[in-house]
């Protein structure tokens, strides 16, 4: 099938304006593979003072293997614990892997840990405001885990929002070793997620108590495995499949069960066949080029994903050297159809998704019409065809079958020919407030433009306090939430918003969301532009907003317009101090915020992997990419050549300067403007030098 020309457009650009980073990490990393296919394991390198630490605790069974250094040998890196019901199934998972891998010829040992924290439970409270750091906090712990020398092939052990973004960025640091993610499957279907968000709005309005609350959530989130809606978790796990770190058909196998026990040991074993000591080398930094990162953004558009994957997708690919950028989404959502109503997009869960056909019908229709890149490599061998074939057991033993059949289901995923809307759920606004996501796979489309009048907040609970008094009633207005970005405050999901929101929406109100801040898709059926770029705390137009100026959100046509005149306004609120930003942690994660770079280059603290090539330039400063104009530096929807206005990063608070142009991904030296940032004290110390009120003196 010939491949769609926007995919290949798009497919074009990235590699072009990567070719500088992109070829200077394969060259690390061939350069690496190369040595380990001809100097054998890894381990048989090591001391022997260092090798016997590596195999001290070894059962017994496998400690002659570790010791002769002749089979390779498997790193597990798990994101295990049992207060997350998504990885509660990975308990099992070592013990399952190893016999799997020992009867392969191999010997498998748990590398390390990574932390997994859980969104919901933190959803609106201060660890919130940790979540989108621990990607990065992840990335580094797979680093950690993977560094001791000990290993030929990784198996990733990870469902949740941040935690496959971290464990992906991670392993590609690696890249000459294989990786397999081996996913856990979601619950069962429990209370229908549409009932779930009545039960909510019900809540808001005063009309249910908490018992009644509880008893719905937990009638809703009720087991071990993934909540059933389609977030980021799920998400993540689509992406995985299309890019071919699953094996076929594994993504939405439930937990505990047979299939599922059967295809985590053929995981086990594939890690073994795919090292440089096995016949089918599959190097994971080879695997992630530019045609899997565009799958995987096709993969996202086409079923309306969590809005996360914005910011992760452009974070994963700097790993491996390449820079996606928000245009190329942009392009993509015009050429890709959305297929899939699942909650909060539907009333379908993830479960009926995978009951209608799931990832093999999927796939095989956007193959069938060159929406997907066919020609890559996979951890099932080369090419994505694999990946029609779905997993079962017949007479004990583990086989693929292929699908041929369509949808079992039209009313939750439907063929490209068929779409439920002609483009993807995704879209990208911008315009003079700087640009930012849109989720309008779950919206009415008499509800994609709004103009209305701004109503200003600094923290989601100034919002939530002014509806419970009644202070947002009968008005149409546009919810502005400021100083939730990156650099502000950990760029928090803000999902409290929704059903006080939707309360007005249904009660005929026309309201809207405009945020620095995320969603994750939570939005729902609430028209919103997060994630927008430049942020308050970095001197973004959303700073200057004041009460009732006139906001026009236009989502199908992509724009995003303050209808008043800002220049000589200065900002009039402020993201917290470090001295005030304290408490649940956040204190140990100042850095970070002086680190994170801009939303739309992933919102992270590290650079794209080659671009610290000496023909690269500074692998973190704010030179734009090599290959890269400075257009696809700026926002979505700026011309080639011209200076961007808003987005790009150029503009630091009260400097009044355009800076160079920016630097995908963050930048090595902290904005001196940041949330009125307190040079580094002693936790603890009282004042800091800005005399305690956040203030610059």
């Amino acid at each position: 099938m010939t491949i769609h020309p926007a995919v290949q457009e798009i497919t074009d650009r990235i590699a072009e304006r990567s070719a500088v980073s992109r070829s200077a990490y394969l060259a690390r990393i061939r350069r690496d593979g190369e040595a380990a296919r001809a100097k054998g394991p890894a381990r048989a390198h090591l001391g022997c003072a260092n090798l016997a630490h590596g195999f001290a605790a070894a059962p017994a069974e496998d400690k002659p293997v570790l010791r002769s250094a002749a089979k390779p040998g498997v790193a597990i890196v798990t994101s295990y614990n049992d207060m997350l019901s998504a990885h509660q199934p990975y308990e099992t998972y070592p013990a399952e892997l190893k016999r799997a891998v020992r009867a392969a010829g191999g010997v498998a040992q748990v590398a390390g840990g990574v932390p997994a924290m859980c969104d919901g439970i933190t959803q609106g409270r201060a660890g919130m405001e940790l979540s989108l750091y621990s990607r990065d906090v992840i990335a580094m712990s797979t680093a950690i885990a993977l560094s001791h020398d000990m290993f030929d092939s990784t198996l990733l052990l990870g469902v949740c929002d941040k935690i496959v973004p971290g464990l992906f960025i991670g392993a590609l640091h690696f890249g000459h070793l294989p990786a397999i993610f081996v996913p856990a499957g979601p619950m069962g279907s429990g209370l229908p997620n549409k009932v779930k968000a009545r039960t909510r709005q019900l809540y808001a309005e005063g009309k249910v108590g908490r018992a009644e609350l509880l008893d719905a959530e937990s009638s809703s989130y009720h087991s071990p495995g993934t909540c059933t809606f389609y977030g980021t978790a799920n998400s993540n796990q689509a992406l995985m499949e299309v890019m071919g770190l699953h094996l076929p058909g594994s993504t939405f196998v439930g937990p505990h069960t047979e299939l599922r026990h059967a295809l985590t040991e053929a995981a086990g074993r594939r890690a073994v066949e795919i090292t440089a000591h096995g016949g089918e080398y599959t190097p994971l930094g080879e695997l992630v080029d530019e045609k899997s990162i565009v799958n995987a953004c096709v993969a996202l558009l086409a079923t309306g994903g969590s809005t996360n994957h914005t910011l992760h997708l452009v974070a994963m690919a700097a790993a491996a050297g390449l820079v996606l950028t928000w245009d190329d989404l942009a392009c993509l959502s015009k050429a890709v159809p959305s297929l899939t109503k699942i909650y909060p997009n539907g009333e379908a869960d993830v479960n009926h998704f995978r009951d209608a056909g799931g990832m093999q019908v999927l796939i095989g229709d956007l193959l069938d019409h060159g929406l997907l890149h066919g020609d890559v490599l996979t951890v099932a061998g080369r090419g994505l065809d694999h990946y029609r074939s779905a997993p079962e057991l017949k007479e004990g033993e583990l086989v693929w079958r292929e699908r041929t059949e369509g949808s079992g289901d039209l009313s939750v995923l439907r063929p490209v020919s068929d779409p439920f809307s002609a483009d993807g759920g995704i879209h990208m606004v911008d315009g003079n407030l700087g640009c930012a996501v849109s989720k309008v796979s779950a919206v009415k489309p008499e509800h994609l433009v709004i103009e209305a009048p701004a109503k200003v907040f600094d923290d989601q609970s100034e919002l939530l306090s002014a509806f419970e008094a009644g202070a947002l009633d009968g008005q149409d207005f546009v919810a502005v939430i400021r100083y939730q970005g990156p650099s502000a405050n950990g760029m928090p999901e803000l999902h409290k918003l929704t059903p006080p929101l939707a309360v007005l929406l249904d009660r005929g109100q026309r309201v809207a969301i405009v945020t620095d801040g995320r969603m994750s898709g939570a939005s729902g059926k609430v028209p919103a532009a997060i994630h927008l770029s430049p942020e308050a705390a970095d001197g973004g137009p959303i700073a200057l907003v004041r009460e009732g100026d006139l906001i026009r959100l236009d989502s199908a046509a992509g724009t995003l317009e303050v209808l008043a005149d800002l220049s000589g306004r200065v900002p009039d609120g402020r993201a917290l101090s470090d001295a005030e930003w304290v408490g649940t942690g956040r204190e140990l994660f100042a850095a970070f915020r002086r680190m994170a770079g801009p939303a739309q280059y992933g919102a992270g603290v590290f650079g794209v992997s080659g671009a610290e090539h000496p023909d690269h330039g500074p692998g973190l400063g704010f030179a734009a990419p090599a290959g890269a104009s400075h257009a696809e530096a700026a926002p979505h929807g700026a011309d080639d050549g011209a200076q961007p206005s808003h987005g790009a990063f150029p503009h630091r608070v009260g400097t009044g300067e355009d800076g160079p142009a920016p630097s995908p991904y963050g930048s090595t030296t902290p904005s001196p403007h940041r949330h009125a940032a307190s040079p580094p004290r002693l936790d603890g110390a009282g004042e800091d030098a800005t005399g305690g009120d956040g203030a610059a003196r």
